[in-house]
């Protein structure tokens, strides 16, 4: 018996005009690095630290509660429709985040 699907699914990707250049400052305490912005498509966050940056998606940063640990110079892409608050906390307070939000 061959198998039929005669549904359609039509999927439209997620499209960004804008990309919103920060800095943020490194700091060895939970540090914002996005607020909550229900109209972000994605955003992007580069460690321009020597220092380690523990990453947390929607809470607060540390060193045994993160969502990613970016190692120096280390990049990390926000999961796809997530855009919910981005916080950080380095191991050290030297260099920054390069962050930026598309939208």
């Amino acid at each position: 018996m061959p198998l039929s699907n005669p549904s359609s699914v039509t999927v439209t990707p997620a499209t960004a005009s804008t990309a919103t250049p920060t800095s943020v400052t490194a700091a060895t305490t939970n540090t914002q690095l996005l607020a909550l912005n229900t109209n972000r498509k994605g955003a992007t966050v580069w460690n321009n630290s020597t220092a380690q940056l523990y990453l947390e998606l929607g809470g607060t940063a540390s060193a045994t509660v993160y969502t990613a640990k970016l190692e120096a110079g280390g990049y990390y892409e926000v999961p796809f429709g997530y855009t919910g608050a981005i916080a950080g906390l380095w191991t050290a307070a030297n260099g920054n985040a390069l962050v930026r939000e598309l939208t």
